[in-house]
C-alpha cells in the first residue's frame, strides 16, 4: 500500500490493477477540496497517468460522506476576480488529468457528493451510488449565490441535456439515491459499501479504454446542444421565466444559464475556460459574500449550538405532550413523530384529537404516493402519535407544548392541568407568537422550567422555531429546548421576552407598511409588487390575507388593553377595524379581503379597495421597495438595541427563515452591512423626514456608523 499526503489521500493498488484512491481529510468529519486533499489527489492522478501497472482507479471516501464540496473558507475569501478564475481553473485541470488519462476511473460514492464533491464525480467514466437516503447528489451552489465553478454548468449538460440540467443548476437541487438514479446523475446504485466498491472494480475491468462521451468524435448533447430547435425554445422563455422568480435579485441565475448557453455553442475546452469567468462574477458579487456569510457561516454556527446556553449536558426529549390538536399542534406532533418521539396529541375532544393525529397520516399518505416515504414507514410514524382528550395521558411528559388559542386564561388553565401530571422535572413550553413569556409564566408552579417556543406554520415545512427566554426561565430549560428543536431537525434562534419577541414584532412592522401605503393612496397592486422585486416572497397585502386580518386586529386589541395609555399606535388600527368589522373582509378563509379569491385558487383585487382606499399621488418604486425592507431592518435593529435578540446570526437567519426576508441581502443586519452603515443611516434619515419619524436610525446604528463599526 502507498500513500499520497497521508494526512488527506490514501491509495492502494490491488493485484488485478485496480488503485483505489481514499479520501480521508483527518480533524474534519467530512472531506472538503482544499489545498491538502488537492495535493494529495494531484499525487494519486500522477501514479494513475504513469505507473503502467494501474489498469483503472476507484475514487471513495472513509468519511460518511464522499466530498461535500469546496473550502468556502478559501472561497469566501477571494476578493478578485483573476483570484477565483486562478482557483477554477486549476481545479479543472485536475479534473481533466482524469478524464483523459485513458485508463477507467469510477466514482463509487459512499455518502453525500455535493458540490466540487459532484464535480468531481463528474469528471469521472461512471458513478456509483450507495443506496441510503441519507445520501444526496447535487450541484448547490446557487443556494449561496454561488455557480459549480469545477465543470458543473458544462458536464451535466451534456450528461444528462440541457432542458434537464438547466433547473438542477439553477435552483441548486440536490437528489437522493433513487431519484439521481432515475435522473441519469448516477449510473448505478450498491446496498452496501462491498457491493459499492465490487461493482466500481468490476466496471473498471469491464472498460479498459473508458473515455468521457464529449472526448468521443461526434459527441452530440443528449436532446440538441444550444443551437438545437427544441433548445433554442427554451433560451427564448427561460430569461423571462427565471426573472420572474427571481426579479433579478440574483446575479447568478444570469451566470448560470449564460455558463450553460455559452458551453452549448463551443467545444468542452473553451466552455470550461467560459464556466471559470462567469465563477469568477459570482464569487466576487456582494449577493454571494451575504448568502455565503449568512446561509453557511452563521446557519452553521446556530445547527452547532451558538445561541445554546454553556456547561449543560446534552438532552432529548423522551415523550413529548401537545396541547392543542389544530393546524400548529398537529403540526408539531408530526415533526415530533417524523424523529421518533412518542407523542401525546391532547384536545379538548377525543375526536378533534384523532383529527390532529390524521394530519399526519394525510402528510404520509401524500409522501408514499410520491416515493418520499414507504408503506412501512406510513404506518409507524401517526403510530407514535396517541390522540386523546384525557390530562392524565401526559403522564411522563418530560416537554410539553401548548398550541391553544391566543387566550391568556385558556393558557393558564391548560399550563396548570398539564403540570400536575407531566414529568416535575420537565419543561413546559408555550407556542404563543406574541403573548409575553414572563406573564404567562405567572400560571405556572415551576416559572425557572417555562420558556417559549414559537412554531411558524405550516409546522413541516418552516424550518426554524424561535426559543423565548423569560424572566425565571433556567438556563437548563432553554438548552432543553434548543436540543428539542435539533432533535426534530429544525434550526433554534434564542431571544429574550418582550411583547412580539423578535420575527412576530419585524413582521408586524412589514405588513403595517403595507398598510400604511395603501392608506396613503398606493396602488395597492404596486405595494405587493415592490415587495416581491425586493426580495420578499409575498408582498404585505397578500400576507395580511394569508394569515387573516383579524388576528393583527385580535393582537392589536390585546396589546392596547395590556398596555393602556402606555400604547404605541402603529397606524393601521382604523383601516383593520374597517376592514374586518365594517366591511367584512377579513381575508382568504373568507375569499375576501384586499383581494377576492376563487374556489379554483384564483385571486383579483376587489375593486372597492379604489372606493375606501382611494388613489393618490403614486411615489417612486425605489421608495416603496425601501419603505418595505426598512421598516423590517430598523425594527430588527431596535430589537438587538434592547436586547431582545443578542446575537448576529439569531437576527439574520431568524428574518429569513421566519419572515422570508430578501434572501439575497443575508438577513436584515447583513443588509445594512453590504449598504454601507453610514449610507444606511443616511438614507433612513430621509426616509424619516418624508415618510415619518418610525425610519428614524436607532442610535445604535449612529453611534456604530461613527466608529465604522459593522454587525458581526
Amino acid at each position: 500500500m502507498t500513500t499520497n499526503n497521508e494526512q488527506a489521500v490514501h491509495t492502494s493498488l490491488d493485484q488485478d490493477g485496480i488503485l483505489t484512491i481514499t479520501f480521508d481529510m483527518p480533524g474534519r468529519s467530512a472531506n472538503v477540496l482544499n489545498d491538502d486533499l488537492s495535493d494529495g489527489f494531484t499525487a494519486a492522478i500522477a501514479e494513475i497517468e504513469s505507473n503502467n501497472e494501474v489498469k483503472g482507479a476507484i475514487l471513495t471516501s472513509a468519511k460518511k460522506d464522499f466530498l461535500v464540496g469546496a473550502d468556502l473558507d478559501k472561497v469566501f475569501a477571494i476578493e478578485k476576480p483573476e483570484e477565483a478564475m486562478a482557483l477554477a481553473d486549476g481545479f479543472k485541470a485536475m479534473l481533466r488529468r482524469i478524464e483523459l488519462s485513458g485508463k477507467p476511473v469510477v466514482a463509487a460514492l459512499n455518502g453525500s457528493a455535493l458540490g466540487g464533491g459532484y464535480e468531481l464525480a463528474l469528471a469521472c467514466h461512471y458513478r456509483i451510488a450507495l443506496s441510503e437516503p441519507r445520501v444526496q447528489v447535487g450541484l448547490p451552489e446557487a443556494k449561496l449565490g454561488l455557480l459549480p465553478g469545477g465543470g458543473g454548468t458544462q458536464r451535466l449538460p451534456r450528461m444528462i441535456g440541457i432542458q434537464k440540467a438547466l433547473p438542477l443548476l439553477l435552483e441548486g437541487k440536490s437528489l437522493r439515491p433513487d431519484k439521481a438514479l432515475s435522473s441519469k446523475l448516477v449510473d448505478e446504485l450498491a446496498d452496501n459499501k462491498d457491493e459499492l466498491l465490487s461493482k466500481a472494480k468490476a466496471w473498471c475491468l469491464a472498460n479498459p479504454s473508458a473515455k468521457q462521451p464529449w472526448d468521443v468524435k461526434g459527441f452530440r448533447f443528449p436532446g440538441g446542444d444550444s443551437k438545437h430547435p427544441a433548445v433554442a425554445q427554451l433560451w427564448a422563455i427561460a430569461p423571462s421565466m427565471t426573472n420572474a422568480k427571481t426579479q433579478d435579485n440574483f446575479p447568478v441565475v444570469v451566470d448560470i444559464m449564460s455558463c450553460v448557453f455559452e458551453g452549448g455553442l463551443v467545444d468542452f475546452d473553451t466552455a470550461l475556460s467560459a464556466e471559470s469567468r462567469y465563477f469568477a462574477h459570482a464569487v466576487t458579487s456582494q449577493t454571494a459574500k451575504n448568502m455565503i456569510s449568512t446561509f453557511w457561516y452563521q446557519l452553521n454556527a446556530l445547527n452547532k449550538g451558538a445561541s445554546r446556553p454553556e456547561g449543560i449536558p446534552q438532552t432529548t426529549v423522551k415523550k413529548l405532550g401537545v396541547l392543542g390538536a389544530g393546524m400548529m399542534g398537529a403540526g408539531i406532533a408530526y415533526v415530533a413523530a417524523k424523529v421518533g418521539i412518542p407523542v401525546v396529541l391532547k384536545d379538548v375532544s377525543q375526536e378533534s384529537a384523532d383529527k390532529g393525529k390524521d394530519y399526519s397520516a394525510k402528510i404520509m399518505d401524500k409522501k408514499v404516493s410520491r416515493g418520499h416515504a414507504t408503506a412501512a414507514k406510513k404506518e409507524e410514524l401517526p403510530a407514535l402519535i396517541t390522540p386523546t382528550a384525557d390530562a392524565a395521558d401526559l403522564a411522563g411528559c418530560d416537554l410539553v407544548i401548548e398550541a391553544v388559542f391566543e387566550d391568556r386564561s385558556l393558557k393558564a388553565k391548560v399550563t396548570q392541568e398539564a403540570e400536575a401530571v407531566m414529568d416535575q422535572a420537565g419543561v413546559f413550553a408555550s407556542n404563543t407568537s406574541t403573548l409575553p413569556i414572563t406573564g404567562l409564566s405567572k400560571a405556572s408552579a415551576r416559572p425557572d422550567n417555562f420558556v417559549g417556543l414559537h412554531f411558524f406554520s405550516p409546522v413541516d415545512k418552516m424550518p426554524l422555531v424561535e426559543i423565548i427566554r423569560g424572566e425565571k426561565s433556567s438556563p437548563a430549560a432553554i438548552a432543553k429546548a434548543f436540543d428539542f428543536v435539533l432533535q426534530i431537525k429544525k434550526t433554534p434562534i434564542v431571544v429574550n421576552d418582550g411583547r412580539g419577541f423578535f420575527t412576530s414584532r419585524v413582521f408586524t412592522s412589514y405588513i403595517a407598511e403595507g398598510g400604511l401605503l395603501l392608506q396613503e393612496g398606493q396602488h395597492p397592486r404596486r405595494i405587493d409588487m415592490a415587495a416581491i422585486k425586493a426580495g420578499m416572497p409575498v408582498g404585505p397585502l397578500t400576507v395580511l390575507d394569508e394569515v387573516s386580518l383579524s388576528t393583527p386586529l385580535t393582537i392589536i386589541e390585546q396589546n392596547q388593553k395590556d398596555l393602556g395609555d402606555a400604547y404605541e399606535a402603529i397606524g393601521v388600527e382604523d383601516m383593520l377595524v374597517k376592514m374586518v368589522r365594517e366591511l367584512d373582509r377579513a381575508g382568504k378563509k373568507d375569499q375576501k379581503g384586499f383581494y377576492d379569491y376563487d374556489a379554483q385558487g384564483g385571486k383579483k383585487l376587489w375593486p372597492g379597495l379604489a372606493e375606501h382606499f382611494p388613489l393618490a399621488e403614486q411615489i417612486s418604486e425605489q421608495d416603496l421597495e425601501d419603505r418595505l425592507l426598512f421598516s423590517q431592518v430598523i425594527e430588527s435593529v431596535k430589537a438587538f438595541e434592547e436586547g431582545i435578540v443578542t446575537n448576529v446570526a439569531d437576527t439574520n437567519i431568524g428574518s429569513i427563515f421566519a419572515l422570508g426576508f430578501a434572501p439575497q441581502h443575508g438577513g436584515v443586519l447583513q443588509f445594512i452591512n453590504a449598504y454601507g452603515m453610514k449610507s444606511f443611516v443616511a438614507r433612513a434619515e430621509e426616509l424619516a423626514t418624508q415618510y415619518g419619524k418610525r425610519f428614524t436610525p436607532p442610535a445604535l446604528l449612529i453611534k456604530m456608523a461613527d466608529a465604522n463599526e459593522t454587525f458581526v
